[in-house]
């Protein structure tokens, strides 16, 4: 891995990438159910209801990293501030744009579904591509980005869906994985300023995060919802809950580099089991659902990855056995082309109307859900490939 990365972040990170790519390729009318998402009132978890909270936590585990790391290079705590603030305002953006392609109405908008979602994503890489040669040519390379905001611009207003959600306009909805992305890292960004290194302030925060989601789910916030058409991620509480937990994580992972290896398992390993039993004792008063966002579910889900982390620790960083996850490498240290990359290939591909997904149509398991694992594998590769060619997004 990397010099200076912790091998178990990325590659925990890298296997939730690849996981959420498989399952969302997965054609879940033939597949095994607890390969997919539960319905919004059953009461019970398929991998695909854990996949995209897994992610979170990871993303929360970063953050102390990250800033520390920013910290070191001399930026103050303003310059931070303004960093979260634009790294949450580029992730909501990107995420509600994502959430309005299929709403696309091709005779208002006068531009087909998958054209304006190309058209968005080539904007998109424009505006956020990590860029080489952006010392030597800056110039270039405010030009290329200067282009992709003013076709973001053009594709917003020419946006129409024919619905009579906010007259045809683009909607937040529920922002889009991304913009919940977004949400959760604004308030484990903010909280990790507030409470630097200190292990029991982030988890006290994680724990009002908690009873807010529980209040929430009881229906005692009421008085909250005219802040919800915006900042309803927050109110709610369940988003940054698992990530300022994933926060918490990291400090832990933090902290060992003077405390020691055999303490860092020890309090994971309690942790994660901790917060599993937490997670099904409120089982009793709110069901496992994702969709629901109950309190029990994250908490079960938080407590898996605590545990998953622990194993992929003691894997990758006590015993230094990393080989085996060298394939999740590009994903895990581009996440953001992982994910967004696919999305391309499928409307290229819808568009032409290429018989690609051929295995999709099949009621044979081993080819249905093989041609889903073989096309996440292509997925990692292609950001691989991305890379070598300077093509990387970073907010």
């Amino acid at each position: 891995m990397s010099s200076g990365r912790i091998a178990s972040i990325d590659i925990m990170r890298g296997l939730t990438l690849f996981l959420m790519l498989f399952v969302n390729d997965l054609n879940m009318d033939v597949a095994p159910a607890w390969l997919g998402h539960m319905a919004a009132d059953f009461d019970g978890m398929g991998l695909a209801d854990w996949v995209f909270p897994g992610f979170l936590f990871i993303a929360g585990m970063s953050v102390p990293f990250a800033i520390t790391n920013r910290i070191s290079k001399g930026l103050t705590q303003s310059d931070n501030i303004k960093h979260i603030i634009y790294r949450t305002v580029s992730l909501l953006v990107i995420g509600v744009l994502m959430l309005n392609t299929s709403r696309v109405d091709p005779e208002l908008t006068g531009i087909g579904k998958n054209l304006w979602a190309l058209l968005m994503y080539l904007a998109v890489f424009l505006v956020w591509n990590n860029y080489r040669s952006k010392d030597e040519k800056p110039f270039t390379v405010t030009g290329f980005r200067l282009v992709g905001i003013g076709l973001l611009i053009v594709l917003i207003f020419k946006f129409r869906s024919g619905q009579p959600e906010n007259d045809g306009s683009l909607i937040t909805g529920w922002w889009g994985i991304l913009g919940l992305i977004g949400w959760g890292y604004l308030a484990a960004g903010l909280t990790f300023i507030l409470c630097r290194n200190s292990i029991a302030l982030t988890a006290l925060v994680a724990a009002l995060f908690l009873g807010l989601n529980v209040l929430s789910s009881l229906g005692l916030t009421g008085f909250l919802d005219p802040a919800r058409p915006f900042l309803g991620v927050i109110v709610d509480g369940n988003v940054p809950f698992i990530v300022i937990s994933g926060t918490v994580a990291g400090l832990l992972v933090k902290r060992s580099a003077d405390t020691g290896q055999k303490p860092l398992i020890r309090d994971l390993a309690i942790s994660g089991v901790l917060i599993l039993a937490a997670g099904l004792f409120l089982r009793k008063w709110f069901i496992l659902s994702k969709i629901q966002a109950t309190p029990s579910w994250g908490l079960v889900c938080t407590g898996i990855s605590f545990l998953v982390f622990t194993i992929i620790y003691v894997t990758a960083d006590v015993f230094k056995k990393t080989r085996w996850a060298d394939f999740f490498r590009p994903a895990g240290e581009n996440s953001l082309t992982t994910y967004l990359a696919p999305d391309i290939l499928y409307h290229l591909i819808w568009m032409g109307g290429l018989p690609v997904f051929f295995y999709k149509q099949s009621t044979n398991l081993p080819v249905l859900i093989g041609g889903s694992i073989i096309w996440a594998v292509l997925m990692v590769w292609l950001t691989a490939f991305l890379k070598r060619l300077g093509v990387s997004l970073k907010l």
